[in-house]
């Protein structure tokens, strides 16, 4: 049985400020509104403007979780070393042809962060345009955002976040020279070249919301760049991109669930933006550009699981959208690819993704797809960056199968193996055992759930189980290879993810069912995922730890409640678990955007009380909790540093048992945790240990 991980003497105990606020009537009471800091945007930027007092009690936090897992340091240790030993050090991607060069990045011995090269097409010297490794050099925290190579192959324009706040400075780089240009453009989201002169990008404003565009002029002051666009809907973000055929920009602004594009075309970048279709309720689509039409894929008419249509260029509006993929209820197409003379999609049918293609101009009834065996697997959809050709590469992987990377013919129906992921310390995927399962939720729905265990497990019911979850957006959690896992799956435990309601693993009514008041069916699901593998052998109640994070860790707040001696304990990473405050809140950067997600509780008594019902903050009852790790980041825009420390602060002042809880916030770093290939290992080793530690794994093994 597990071993017990008992509270440790004078855990942190947050200061009580007691406050009431009243919502439809409803008193809200409030004891840690406190530490959410007045200057919180400021903090986030720089977190050493944090208060002295809330600064004092994370601190503290931290303090209190060193203790506490000090006797797993050699542990920790360990699980780094053998993790970075699945790493291969010196490593490199398969290039990608583009123009005049091949593309591509390598990493090496030792590096944290990759270099990336190109090399003449036709043969020639490698050519270093940005080493990721000298521009971190000198931050605590260094994260690379958007690389976009200039049409011409002559500018790089590349962005980075220092502190974890995700406002990115953007930098120009003349690759003739290897010098970056004496300006930079700062908050910058998302960046698309119209030619090799002029760029245009979109800027984050003070609460990190994506709300303008502008267009750039490469070399002119960035002060005299001419506003092209404005995002009044604080709801609506805002994006950028270049089409693949390289004739338009499109200018992309929606939510969670609706959108509206706007085009410019690359040869006049002057132009008056051109509306595809406008903005209506529920209405979701994306474009490509294939010849004298945009296809379309959308979920116009009734196309839940969404299908492709076909508009003339000239007047691409709704009313001209003629079908050619059809809906088909269960298959959801969730991606879509247009070459100069191939239509390629990615569908999804009973939670494992496909690959399908037909020439352009060809009947869909013509359309051939590309198959795999596993039970069990994820892909990933890497068009070519040209327009002009018939070569398509596919990443393919398994909980058991390392990475592997193919080039596809698509005129001859054959693909060629480039690259599997090497692991350096070895690695057989015969010794790993891949199963697909459901679980009977409790209404009858049949949840997937995806177990990963050694052979040599026994499957009696004595094995720890690491259970994963997350269940929101429509986000599809994938049937992926992680060499990290081989740690716990090595000393027995199996390792299970539970593709719960909220997830697109089953279409776009799996989704649906789990927004609004249906929001308790992912807790549910993930309650059944647990029971399944108990009632299969796979593990025992009691030896179960969960782990989810962002909307994941509201999953595991609300599980913890629901069902807290289920568990053997907890991984709540970033955990977004203040709903209610947080929904109620429209100063903060993401929350109008997510009232079509969990309703508008402003304006909505019924969203109001649903929301009361489930948020993980306003649940916590006077119970036995198990042992419990949270993580918070203090530069991050997603789930306020303030969530995860309020929970923990109620947990502790409410709980009845003695079992440890710990709170450790990164101080220099946000959503993401720690950057680097190598550092960010230190993050997965501190939960490693702890769910070792709570479950009395043999701790030999690895």
């Amino acid at each position: 049985m597990p071993r017990p991980f008992p509270a440790l003497p004078n855990a942190p105990a947050a200061a009580r400020n007691p406050t009431v606020t009243t919502v439809h009537g409803v008193d809200l009471h409030d004891d840690y509104g406190w530490l959410r800091a007045d200057n919180w945007q400021e903090a986030m930027r720089a977190p050493n403007r944090l208060p002295a007092d809330i600064a004092d009690y994370l601190t503290a936090e931290n303090a209190y979780y060193d203790a506490a897992m000090a006797d797993t340091a050699d542990l920790q240790a360990r699980l780094v070393a053998e993790m970075r030993g699945r790493i291969k050090e010196d490593d490199s991607s398969v290039p990608r042809e583009n123009g005049p060069y091949a593309y591509g990045l390598r990493y090496d011995d030792g590096a944290e962060y990759p270099v990336f090269i190109r090399t003449p097409r036709h043969g020639g010297a490698a050519e270093t345009m940005l080493d990721v490794n000298v521009m971190a050099a000198t931050q605590d925290y260094f994260q690379l955002g958007t690389t976009q190579v200039s049409p011409d192959h002559a500018t790089l324009a590349w962005a980075a976040d220092v502190n974890g706040s995700e406002f990115h400075r953007l930098t120009f780089r003349d690759l003739t020279t290897g010098k970056d240009f004496n300006y930079h453009i700062p908050d910058v989201a998302s960046v698309a070249w119209a030619d090799g002169q002029t760029l245009f990008y979109v800027r984050v404003d003070a609460r990190h919301h994506p709300n303008r565009v502008y267009r750039h002029t490469l070399g002119t002051d960035p002060a005299t760049d001419t506003l092209v666009y404005t995002e009044d809907d604080t709801r609506y973000h805002v994006n950028v991109s270049r089409l693949r055929s390289g004739a338009y920009i499109a200018l992309s602004t929606g939510m969670n669930d609706e959108n509206e594009i706007s085009i410019i075309p690359t040869a006049d970048p002057t132009a008056t933006p051109q509306v595809i279709e406008p903005r209506t309720t529920g209405l979701e689509y994306d474009i490509e550009h294939q010849g004298d039409a945009f296809l379309i894929l959308t979920n116009a008419d009734g196309a839940h699981d969404f299908k492709v249509v076909t508009a003339p260029v000239a007047t691409p509006a709704r009313d001209n959208w003629r079908d050619l993929i059809p809906h088909e209820d269960g298959r959801m197409i969730i991606g879509l690819a247009a070459h100069k003379g191939w239509t390629i999609w990615t569908e999804r049918r009973n939670a494992l993704p496909h690959i399908c293609y037909v020439r352009a101009g060809a009947p869909i009834e013509a359309a051939r797809s590309i198959s795999f065996d596993e039970q069990a697997y994820s892909l990933g959809s890497d068009p070519s960056p040209e327009y002009d050709t018939d070569s398509f590469r596919f990443t393919y992987a398994s909980p058991t199968t390392p990475p592997q990377v193919f080039d596809y013919d698509l005129s001859a129906g054959t693909r060629t193996l480039r690259k599997t992921v090497e692991i350096p310390s070895g690695h057989d995927p015969a010794n790993y055992v891949t199963i697909r399962t459901t679980a009977p939720s409790h209404d009858g729905a049949q949840v997937p759930v995806t177990i990963l265990y050694h052979k040599d497990t026994p499957l009696d019911g004595t094995a720890p189980c690491l259970l994963y979850g997350y269940g929101s957006y429509g986000a599809t959690m994938p049937a992926s290879f992680s060499a990290n896992r081989l740690s716990l799956v090595n000393r027995g435990s199996v390792y299970a993810i539970a593709h719960v309601r909220g997830g697109e693993e089953l279409g776009r009514n799996w989704y649906e069912a789990a927004k609004f008041a249906g929001k308790l069916n992912t807790f549910h699901d993930f309650i059944a995922a647990a029971q399944k593998l108990i009632a299969d052998g796979y593990t025992d109640r009691g030896r179960i730890v969960i782990q989810g994070g962002s909307a994941g860790g509201l999953l595991v707040g609300a599980v913890l409640n629901m069902a807290p001696d289920l568990w053997a304990g907890a991984i709540a990473d970033v955990p977004f678990v203040d709903v209610l405050t947080t929904i109620l809140d429209d100063t903060l950067p993401l929350t109008p955007g997510e009232w079509s997600q969990w309703g508008n509780p402003i304006e909505s008594r019924q969203a109001f009380d649903d929301i009361r019902s489930y948020s993980p903050y306003d649940n916590v009852t006077a119970q036995a909790y198990p042992p419990i790790l949270v993580t918070a980041g203090v530069s991050d825009p997603r789930v306020t540093y303030w969530e995860p420390a309020k929970w923990v602060a109620r947990l502790r002042a409410t709980k009845t048992d003695d079992n440890i809880l710990l709170l450790r916030t990164n101080m220099t770093s946000g959503h993401f945790g720690k950057s680097g290939r190598f550092a960010a290992l230190e993050d997965a080793a501190r939960s490693y240990a702890f769910a070792l530690k709570i479950t009395g794994t043999d701790l030999s093994a690895g």
